[in-house]
C-alpha cells in the first residue's frame, strides 16, 4: 500500500478508511492533497478486497476546514478557473461518480472545501461537534469545487442561498434537519456509526451498488434522463454473476456471497 505525506490509509475487513492527516492545518485541502486523494481512491478501487472506503478528517477538531487559501491568493481569473475545473474533474465529480460507495464521517468543521468534499461523498454521517458551511463570498470568492450545485441539490434552492450567502456555519443537527447529513452522532461514535453503514453496505451486490450510483447521479444530470439510464443499468445487471448469485441464494435460502 501506497505511503502519503497527508492522509493515512488502512484497510478494516471490507472498508478501506482514508484520512486527511494535516492536524496542523485543521486538514485544509492543498493541492498534494486533492492528488493524494485521489491516488487513494484509485488505490482502494482497485483492491477487491474492498468494498466501501470511509473518509475522515484527523483529530476532533476537523473533517477539513476548507481549502489552502495561501495556494491560490495571487491566482488571476484564468488561474482561478483553472483551479476549480481541474479540482472538480480530478476529485470532487470523481468522487461523486466513484464506483465503490464513500461515506464521510464529518468530524468537526467541514468548511468550504471540506463541505463540498463531504458533499461529493455519497452518504454523510455527521459528529455532534460537525460545523458545516460555505464562506467563500467573505473572502470575494464563490464555492467552486462544486458546492453551489451539489447543496442545492442536498438542501434546496432557498436553504442553499442562505448558505452560501450568509457565509454562516450551520450545526450538525440543523444539517440533518436540512437533509444535509444522513445521521448525528456522538463524536466518540463516529467511526462505529459510518463502519456499521458500510459493513452493511459491503454485504451487498458491488456490482449492482455500482449501477445504483450511476443511475442515483443520473436524476442530478442535466441533459440525462434519469429513468433512461436506470433501465439500462437494470438490465446490465442481469448480465452479472451477482445477479447470479443473487437470485440463486434468494431460491436456496442462504446469504449471497459476492466475490465482485
Amino acid at each position: 500500500m501506497k505511503t502519503y505525506t497527508n492522509l493515512l490509509v488502512n484497510q478494516k475487513d471490507s472498508v478501506q478508511h482514508i484520512v486527511i492527516n494535516r492536524p496542523a492545518q485543521l486538514n485544509a485541502l492543498n493541492k498534494e492533497t486533492i492528488e493524494e486523494l485521489r491516488t487513494a481512491i484509485e488505490e482502494a478501487n482497485a483492491m477487491s478486497s474492498v468494498r466501501v472506503i470511509i473518509l475522515i478528517g484527523s483529530g476532533t477538531k476537523a473533517f477539513v476546514a476548507g481549502a489552502d487559501i495561501k495556494e491560490f491568493a495571487d491566482f488571476n481569473q484564468e488561474e482561478g478557473k483553472n483551479l476549480a475545473k481541474i479540482g472538480q474533474e480530478n476529485l470532487f465529480d470523481f468522487i461523486e461518480n466513484n464506483r465503490k460507495p464513500i461515506i464521510a464521517a464529518v468530524n468537526g468543521f467541514a468548511l468550504g472545501g471540506g463541505l463540498e468534499l463531504a458533499m461529493a461523498a455519497h452518504i454523510r454521517i455527521a459528529s455532534e461537534n460537525a460545523k458545516l458551511g460555505l464562506p467563500e463570498v467573505s473572502l470575494g470568492v464563490i464555492p467552486g469545487y462544486g458546492g453551489t450545485q451539489r447543496l442545492t441539490q442536498l438542501v434546496g434552492k432557498g436553504k442553499a442561498n442562505e448558505m452560501i450567502f450568509t457565509a454562516g456555519m450551520i450545526t450538525a443537527n440543523e444539517a440533518l434537519n436540512w437533509g444535509l447529513v444522513n445521521d448525528v452522532c456522538p463524536i466518540e461514535e463516529l467511526m462505529e456509526r459510518a463502519e456499521k453503514v458500510a459493513f452493511k453496505i459491503a454485504q451487498n451486490s458491488p456490482l449492482a451498488i455500482s449501477s445504483a450510483i450511476k443511475a442515483v447521479n443520473a436524476s442530478t444530470k442535466t441533459g440525462i434522463n434519469g429513468f433512461d439510464v436506470e433501465i439500462e443499468e437494470f438490465g446490465n445487471c442481469f448480465g452479472t454473476t451477482d445477479f447470479k448469485e443473487g437470485t440463486t441464494a434468494f431460491i436456496e435460502k442462504r446469504k449471497p456471497v459476492f466475490i465482485n
